[in-house]
């Protein structure tokens, strides 16, 4: 099985310098001058380590908010630090996927003019306002819950699952262009696309509980199915952008669906 073969290390390593910004040069054992890529393996491949990720990235954010809180600051500020300290740990990967697919959504009247403006690195009204109901939905939903415990469990559930639950989009969704990351991701095979979402699942249990869990990941995975649906009708499949915006849409979902449940 791919996910515990002997190149899941090399699998991990990938996923995570493709989803963050973290340096996995040192972990690879690699001379610092030495470029942190490889060839090994094929995004694909590792997909079943992608929740995984998910916990390194709201752990940042779990440890930032916990910060902020210890030295007095409100809980939205310290709601927005959280939010701050995961896209920075991304670089902005999925944000930057959520406004350039809005824009292209909202503004192209045709599948050619969609592609192109989604390939435009400009960000116009859409995308913006894409962006500032991700960012405030998610302080807000953090700022529900209070708790640095909590806030750090909410966070790993929701990464964990809006990653997890991306292989059943490559799988079951074409690229919609023939180059370009979308094109150059391939198809993962079912075995590792049940393992991520099996994972992304149990991760989430353990984070918020079996009762936030479970509407966590029921009302992500209808929201990013939802989404990739909208993406196959107004494009003809998925993108490197839209894999970034449908984890922006769970990761949202997920976040309001645990505070809704916050006692």
């Amino acid at each position: 099985m791919a996910a515990f073969s002997d190149t899941w290390r090399e699998e991990f390593l990938t996923a995570l310098s493709f989803l963050t910004r973290l340096p996995t040069a040192w972990l690879r054992g690699q001379p610092p001058e030495e470029p942190d890529v490889t060839t090994v393996v094929t995004l694909a491949s590792c997909a079943w380590a992608f929740p995984l990720i998910g916990i390194v990235i709201g752990a940042a954010g779990g440890i930032a908010y916990s910060v902020a809180m210890a030295i007095d600051l409100p809980a939205l500020a310290a709601a927005l630090i959280a939010v701050a300290a995961t896209v920075l740990a991304t670089g902005g990967l999925h944000e930057d996927g959520l406004a350039d697919t809005l824009d292209g959504f909202g503004g192209g009247p045709d599948r050619e003019s969609k592609l192109a403006i989604m390939r435009d690195s400009r960000s116009g009204a859409y995308g913006v306002l894409a962006l500032v109901f991700s960012v405030g939905l998610r302080a807000v939903a953090l700022n529900q819950i209070i708790e640095g415990w909590q806030v750090l469990g909410t966070l790993i559930a929701a990464h964990a699952l809006a990653r997890g639950f991306l292989p059943v989009v490559l799988r079951l969704l074409e690229p919609a262009r023939s180059d370009g990351l979308g094109a150059q991701a391939g198809r993962p095979e079912p075995n590792i696309v049940l393992w991520s979402c099996g994972i992304a699942i149990v991760i989430a249990l353990l984070g918020v509980g079996i009762r936030n869990g479970l509407a966590a990941a029921v009302c992500a995975a209808l929201v990013m199915a939802a989404f990739a649906w909208l993406a196959q009708r107004q494009i003809g499949g998925y993108t490197g952008d839209v894999l970034g915006a449908i984890e922006q849409m769970g990761e949202v979902t997920a976040l309001l669906a645990i505070a809704a449940w916050a006692p």
